[in-house]
């Protein structure tokens, strides 16, 4: 395991996470397509603490620290999770597939929506993983370029393969192998996120837009493109526009897509960066195409059916949150027992059916579920993709903590952020 050594942020880098807690990923609700702002509750003090350098190091003894389970005594779980990121009632008191987890198995599952941001996150409880302390938590939900560090610093556990039946047999093949991962040692994905293209018809004058050449060189287009302020889904897809695979890419060639784009930037084609504030400016019109994440699609296209989406046949970035058990935690067999109850068919489909984002499991299981719970749903590639899309899947590599600073440096200067 990698020693951990305390992070010291770029001024871009810094920018990079205001613009993520901001509009995001980081700021998606998973259900509403209009959320106010959260920058305000992301301030500038909270950064700058990641900064610092009073955080002891890790040693690698303290690595996959293997803690007292207490799951046997102790019938409960502490769950962090996202907002908005589970199924609810009608009337939002309650969690149906918790509860039923709970009515089965005896666990009580103290569920909480405290993660708002990645680096947010990472920040309050890093200074307890450092230290080999107990977090408080059993299972936490993360995206999984920053759930490739914790497993990097050896701050998560190594999971029981024979407590997780399900969730090893019915993981749809795309997310089985990540470079960070391989075989979900330690991890296993909660939902995974799509980056494809949006565009709406009226806007394009009933053209359909299927590639990225088109949204950085249609002059058609020009103005009225938007591409994603998340570094690796907009150089990601470009990467793939060229030919290059982001799973494996050269310095080299993550500079020759930044200069592609400047190309665009400087040519007036691209109307600006965002997050998932392009929602409101697709609908409109306002912005005839652009990068947008398959969730938002889904909900949005629910509203306006001039909205359409593409996967282009270069292929699209797909990325996950996934689920981990951090050290020390109490009660591992109880979250290993949650993890996999969620890779149970009819779960899943329960969980995808609320959510609308990319099921972790396997189409051919999750499909039939998902249609006694709802067709549409079932049918909608964005959410349950045939074998045709998931073939085109690419994840983004992970990147040394050199290449981390230097690549968001640069997409820093073409974005102005």
């Amino acid at each position: 395991m990698e020693q951990y050594e305390p992070d010291r942020l770029s001024p871009a880098q810094l920018a990079a996470m205001r613009r993520s807690f901001r509009n995001g990923r980081a700021a998606m609700t998973r259900r509403s397509l209009l959320r106010a702002s959260a920058g305000g509750a992301f301030a500038v003090g909270g950064l700058g603490a990641l900064t610092g350098c009073g955080i002891p190091a890790a040693s690698k003894s303290q690595g996959a620290t293997t803690s007292e389970d207490h799951s046997a005594k102790e019938k409960v779980i502490n769950f962090s999770n996202w907002t908005e990121y589970i199924d609810m009632s009608d009337d939002e008191k309650h969690r149906p597939s918790l509860e039923a987890f709970t009515k089965r198995t005896g666990i009580q599952v103290k569920y909480t929506e405290d993660i708002n941001d990645n680096v947010e996150f990472f920040g309050k409880i890093k200074p307890q993983l450092a230290a080999g302390q107990d977090t408080g938590r059993d299972l936490i939900v993360l995206t999984d370029w920053i759930a490739s560090r914790l497993v990097r610093y050896g701050w998560v556990q190594k999971l029981d393969p024979s407590n997780l039946p399900h969730a090893y047999t019915n993981l749809a093949p795309q997310f089985r192998n990540p470079d960070w991962d391989p075989g979900h040692a330690y991890s296993y994905p909660w939902q995974g996120v799509s980056t494809v293209i949006a565009y709406n018809t009226k806007a394009t004058g009933g053209k359909d837009i299927t590639s990225v050449t088109e949204l950085l060189e249609d002059p058609k287009l020009k103005g009225k493109v938007g591409l994603l302020s998340e570094m690796r889904d907009s150089v990601g897809m470009t990467l793939l526009d060229m030919g290059k695979d982001p799973r494996d890419f050269k310095a080299d060639d993550f500079d020759a897509a930044i200069a592609r784009l400047q190309k665009a930037v400087d040519r007036g084609q691209v109307r600006r960066f965002t997050g998932n504030d392009y929602i409101a400016d697709l609908s409109k019109g306002d912005l005839a195409a652009c990068l947008a994440w398959a969730g938002d699609v889904v909900q949005l296209q629910a509203d306006n059916p001039h909205v359409k989406f593409a996967i282009p046949d270069a292929g699209y970035i797909t990325a996950t949150d996934s689920m981990l058990i951090p050290n020390k935690a109490r009660h591992k067999t109880n979250a290993e027992r949650l993890i996999d109850y969620y890779y149970e068919p009819a779960v899943g489909a329960q969980l995808a059916a609320w959510i609308n984002y990319v099921s972790p499991l396997d189409t051919s299981i999750v499909r039939p579920e998902l249609a006694k719970i709802d067709k549409d749903v079932a049918n909608d590639p964005l959410i349950v993709p045939d074998k045709a899309m998931q073939s085109k899947g690419h994840g983004f590599r992970s990147l040394t903590a050199k290449e981390e600073t230097a690549f968001e440096e640069k997409f820093a200067q073409l974005t102005g952020g």
